[in-house]
Parts: structure tokens; C-alpha cells; sequence
């Protein structure tokens, strides 16, 4: 571990992954990138929070089935979601009897999850561990907002929670892409408390994360094909560009918010556009993956971002504290060394 990142000295690869959406995400430009679309907010079930802990169940499912392994063959799983107490993760897997770590990151969760799993499989304590990480929009809203037939006005700068959830499966196999290292988010605070201006609160956390992963890698951002964040938004990847043309870096041409692509600008009423944990996930799992398998992308550096706030703590005055976890994946298994022979390493 060099500063605040880890390096992975075995590459632990991303065996198999999946997506699955909602509605809207079926409506977006992305919809081909997802396993499933379900139309039905319900999933067939009787409440929204039901209806996500089946949509992360058969994210699971999917993800196993596309990897050719059962249940029993996942030695650990990490997982959460937005709801409290993470029931949409609890009660979605309760029956498929694989240890389970619960972890919480807001819309973060899912690079918490491949970074924890990396570290369990590159350590030698897991050959295959499981992240998955899911969220529903009618259910995050009557949670954080305001219940759904009460019909209140959004702000512009609000973002809209997608109904989605994304797994993957790390295991010791060879097979790209692999995930090379990790920087472990730091809590920061610039003391925003527009609750309906997240992609604000999380710039700082984003810049913070990815900052320190380029100080400790020595690289620059030009060796990656994409610097991704999770769901900024147009607010919010506005003000991440900025905080970087402080230190004299553009990173504008390699940027991309999961938050401004899932969605259609002119076509859906998304405002400052997407958020949720299940944004950053599907969208990892169901695009970015394939594309470093295939090796039309080699190297990524994804950043998902959450604000860590309760609507309580909001409601009392308080501030919006966010994290954000940065993870470099690539379409090749080097050893740590190795970074230095490739392009845009500074010297």
C-alpha cells in the first residue's frame, strides 16, 4: 500500500458481471448495456422495497448464471443498498445461503464492494467473492424524499434515483479485466446541505479520491481511456472539472459520469440527472465491464460517489458528508511494476 492506495499483487479479475433496470433505463440510451429490463416498478411483488430485493436478486442470479457458477461456489459476498438497515440487499438474498458482509456507501457502495472483494481474493482469503449493490427510485424516494402521490416540485439540480442494480463476480481466474489497484475514499465535507444538490456534495469527495490515486500511482490522467464517476451529474461533474483546472489538469475529453449517461437529456425529465446506488453499478457492470473485456477499453479509473446523509440529520441543519472510492481496471494483468513502462506515467 502506497499513501492511501492499494496495490493488487495478483490482479484479482472481474469473472462475470450483470445489470438489470427498470422502466426508465429500459426508455435510456444504455438499455442495450443492461441483462433485463422490468417494466413493472412492483417486480411482481407487493411493495417497492420488495420490488428491489428481487430486482438485486436476480442481478445476482444473472451474474452467476453468465459465469456458469452456483451460489455455493461464492465464498463471500458484499452488498448494500439505500434503504434502511440495506433490507433491499438483506431480504433479497436471504435464501441463497452465501456468507454476506453488509456494507453501506450510499451511491459508493458498489466500488466499496470490488475493492473489499478484491482485497479478499488478492489476499488469498476467497476465490470467488461476489458485490452487488442495487437501488429503486419509488422506494428511495418516499425514504429521503417525499412519498410519490404527494407530488412535489423538483429543482433542477435534483437528480433522479435509478431503479437498477449491478454484481460482479472476482475471482483469481486470468481473464480480463482485471482490477490493478484501489484508493480508499476519505470522508469529505464542503458544507453543502442542499439535500436536492448532491452531485455538488460529492465533486469534492471525487476529487479527493482520484487525486490521491494519481499522486500514488505516479500516473497520469492520460493513461486511462476513461476517468469515471458514479452519479454526479451535470452539477456535479461540472464542479469535479473545475477543482482539477486548480491544479492545472483538464480532464474534461477523459470524463464520464455514470449520472449523465444513463439517461436522455432531451427525452426524459431527469433534471441534473441520474443518481442511486444502482447507477454507478449497472452501469460498471453492464457497459464499462464488457468494454475492458473486449479491449476496446484498457484502462479505466472509476470513481463512484455517495452522500452520506439521512434525511434526520438534513432536517437538523447538518451539512452533506460524501466519500468516494476510486478503482483502476484494465484490460491486462500486470504486476505493480509494471506501471511504470506505460504511457503517461510521470517520471
Amino acid at each position: 500500500m502506497k499513501g492511501n492506495t492499494v496495490f493488487f499483487s495478483s490482479s484479482p479479475a472481474v469473472a462475470s458481471s450483470a445489470a438489470v433496470g427498470g422502466i426508465m433505463e429500459g426508455k435510456g440510451p444504455m438499455s442495450d448495456c443492461f441483462d433485463e429490463i422490468n417494466e413493472d416498478p412492483f417486480f411482481s411483488c407487493d411493495t417497492f422495497e420488495q420490488g428491489e430485493s428481487k430486482l438485486l436478486k436476480q442481478t445476482v442470479l444473472r451474474a452467476l448464471d453468465k459465469g456458469s457458477l452456483t451460489s455455493r461456489q461464492i465464498d463471500v459476498m458484499f452488498g448494500g443498498d439505500l434503504l434502511n438497515q440495506c433490507v433491499g440487499t438483506t431480504y433479497g438474498i436471504r435464501d441463497l445461503d452465501i456468507p454476506f458482509l453488509g456494507i453501506y456507501g450510499a451511491c459508493s457502495t458498489v466500488t466499496e464492494g470490488l475493492l473489499l472483494s478484491s482485497l479478499f481474493v488478492d489476499g488469498g482469503y476467497a476465490s470467488r467473492a461476489l458485490a452487488v449493490t442495487s437501488s429503486h427510485f419509488c422506494a428511495a424516494e418516499r425514504q429521503y424524499r417525499f412519498p410519490l402521490n404527494y407530488g412535489g416540485q423538483r429543482t433542477p439540480t435534483s437528480q433522479y434515483t435509478a431503479t437498477a442494480a449491478g454484481a460482479l463476480v472476482v475471482s483469481a481466474e486470468r481473464l480480463p479485466p482485471y482490477v490493478r489497484a484501489a484508493t480508499v475514499g476519505k470522508v469529505v465535507d464542503m458544507g453543502v446541505t442542499d439535500a436536492a444538490n448532491m452531485g455538488a456534495a460529492m465533486a469534492p469527495a471525487a476529487y479527493s479520491s482520484i487525486r490521491r490515486f494519481l499522486d500514488d500511482t505516479g500516473l497520469r490522467p492520460e493513461f486511462f481511456d476513461a476517468i469515471v464517476t458514479g452519479d454526479l451529474g451535470k452539477v456535479g461533474s461540472r464542479l469535479l472539472c473545475e477543482l482539477f483546472d486548480r491544479d492545472g489538469i483538464d480532464i474534461r475529453s477523459l470524463h464520464r459520469d455514470c449520472g449523465t449517461m444513463l439517461y436522455s437529456f432531451d427525452k426524459q425529465d431527469v433534471h441534473a440527472g441520474a443518481s442511486g446506488a444502482g447507477c454507478a453499478a449497472s452501469m460498471l457492470c453492464g457497459f464499462f465491464v464488457p468494454k475492458l473485456r473486449s479491449g476496446e477499453f484498457r484502462n479505466i479509473l472509476f470513481a463512484a460517489t455517495g452522500a452520506l446523509l439521512s434525511p434526520t440529520v438534513n432536517a437538523q441543519g447538518e451539512s452533506i458528508p460524501s466519500i468516494s472510492h476510486a478503482v483502476w481496471l484494465s484490460y491486462e494483468n500486470g504486476s505493480v511494476p509494471d506501471i511504470r513502462f506505460k504511457r503517461g506515467r510521470v517520471n
